[in-house]
C-alpha cells in the first residue's frame, strides 16, 4: 500500500539526489534534501486540506486532480515559476535566466545577488502575511497557548495583519536605505526597490487570497444545495446515495483546489529563494517535495489517519514565519542556508512530537471526552 502510494515519489527522489550530485557535488546533494524537507513541511497541511475535498469528489475528477494537478503543480508552480522570479528582478528572458544558469554561473550568480533585496522583500511580505493571518485568528486548538492565545484577541482589530506587514517592510527598507548610505550609497536607490517589491508581494497575497475565498464559497454553496437534495429525497422516502460530486461542482472543486496549491507553492517557491539561488537545485528540490504532497494527498484520502496530528499546522505555519523574517533579514544580511534549511525542519518536528503527546495523553485520560482539556497546547 504504501509503496504503490509513494513509489513514484520514492523515484522521483532517487533520481533527483543522483542529478544533484552529478550537478554540483555533495553541497548540491544537501540543498536538495533540505529544499525537498522544506516543500513537504510547509505543504503538509495543503496535503491535508485537499484530501479533505479530494474525497468528495468522484474517480474521474480525482484523476484529473492527481494527474493535471500534478502537471501545474510540478512543473508550472515549482519549475517554472522560479525562473520567471529570476528572469523578471534580473530583467532578462525566461530562456536567457535558464542559459546563464548553465553557461555562466558566475554571472547568473552576479546577477541574482543583485535582486536578491527585490526578491526577499516581495517573498518575506507574501510569507509574513500568511504567518500573521494564521497567528492572528482565534482559533480552538492552540499550540503555543502563551503566544496564540494574546496575539488571537489582537486579532479581533480589523486588518491588523496588514498594517504590522507594512510596518516591518517599511522598517526593513528604511534600515537598507541607512546601511547602503553609510556604506557608499552602492544600494541606496534600491530602497524604493525593495519597498515596491515587498508591496508586490503583499498584493499578489492578497489577489490569492481572494481568489481562493471566492472559490471557497462556490464550494459552499454546492455543498450547501447537495444537503438540500439529501434532505429531500430522505421526506420523499428515496434512498440518499451519498453520491460524489461531479460536474460543475467538481470543477469548482478542482479550481479551488488548484488555486490554493498556487498559494501553498509560493511559500515553497519563496523560501527556497532564502536556501539557494540556483534554479536547477531548486527546481530539482521543490520538484520532489511537490511529488510527496501529492502522494500524501492520496494516502490521506484512502487512510484519513494523520488528521490527528492537530499541531502540524501550526508548526508548517511557525516555519513560514520564521522563515519570512530570515528573508526580511537576507535583504541586507547574509544567512547560512544549512540554518535556513533547518528551522523549519525543527518547528514541524516539535509540532508532529507535541501531536503526539496530545494524543497520548487523551488515550490515557479516557479517550474524546477529555480532548477539549488536552488541545489548548503548550
Amino acid at each position: 500500500m504504501l509503496l504503490k502510494t509513494f513509489g513514484w515519489s520514492f523515484a522521483v527522489t532517487a533520481i533527483g539526489l543522483v542529478a544533484a550530485v552529478f550537478y554540483g557535488g555533495w553541497q548540491a546533494f544537501g540543498i536538495v534534501a533540505i529544499l525537498s524537507v522544506l516543500e513537504i513541511s510547509l505543504s503538509f497541511d495543503n496535503a491535508v486540506i485537499n484530501a479533505g475535498i479530494l474525497k468528495k469528489m468522484n474517480a474521474f475528477w480525482q484523476k484529473i486532480f492527481l494527474t493535471i494537478g500534478v502537471l501545474i503543480a510540478v512543473f508550472g508552480m515549482r519549475l517554472v515559476f522560479p525562473v520567471v522570479i529570476v528572469a523578471v528582478s534580473a530583467q532578462l528572458g525566461p530562456i536567457e535566466a535558464i542559459d546563464l544558469s548553465f553557461n555562466d554561473p558566475d554571472k547568473y550568480k552576479e546577477l541574482v545577488t543583485d535582486a536578491h533585496p527585490s526578491i526577499a522583500a516581495f517573498g518575506g511580505m507574501f510569507l509574513l502575511m500568511i504567518f500573521l493571518d494564521f497567528i492572528f485568528e482565534d482559533r480552538d486548538i492552540q499550540w503555543l497557548r502563551w503566544i496564540e492565545r494574546p496575539l488571537a484577541k489582537l486579532g479581533k482589530v480589523d486588518m491588523l495583519s496588514v498594517c504590522v506587514a507594512l510596518i516591518v517592510l517599511l522598517v526593513s527598507a528604511m534600515t537598507f536605505a541607512t546601511h547602503a548610505h553609510q556604506h557608499g550609497g552602492g544600494h541606496a536607490d534600491k530602497a524604493s526597490t525593495v519597498m515596491l517589491s515587498g508591496i508586490a508581494g503583499l498584493i499578489t497575497y492578497l489577489v490569492v487570497g481572494g481568489l481562493s475565498g471566492f472559490f471557497e464559497n462556490k464550494l459552499e454553496e454546492e455543498e450547501e444545495r447537495e444537503q438540500e437534495a439529501e434532505e429531500e429525497a430522505k421526506k420523499a422516502g428515496k434512498p440518499v446515495s451519498g453520491v460524489l460530486l461531479a460536474g460543475k461542482a467538481a470543477f469548482f472543486m478542482f479550481l479551488y483546489l488548484e488555486v490554493l496549491d498556487a498559494s501553498f507553492s509560493f511559500d515553497g517557491v519563496i523560501g527556497a529563494f532564502a536556501i539557494t539561488n540556483e534554479i536547477v537545485l531548486m527546481a530539482l528540490g521543490l520538484g520532489i517535495g511537490a511529488m510527496y504532497v501529492r502522494s500524501l494527498t492520496v494516502y490521506l484520502v484512502r487512510q484519513g489517519t494523520l488528521d490527528d496530528y492537530v499541531y502540524l499546522e501550526h508548526g508548517a505555519h511557525y516555519a513560514i514565519g520564521a522563515l519570512a523574517v530570515i528573508l526580511l533579514v537576507t535583504i541586507q544580511y547574509e544567512i547560512n542556508e544549512l540554518i535556513t534549511g533547518s528551522v523549519g525542519v525543527i518547528l514541524i518536528g516539535w509540532s508532529f512530537w507535541s501531536s503526539v503527546r496530545r494524543n497520548k495523553a487523551i488515550e490515557a485520560a479516557g479517550g474524546s471526552d477529555s480532548k477539549a482539556e488536552v488541545s489548548s497546547g503548550v
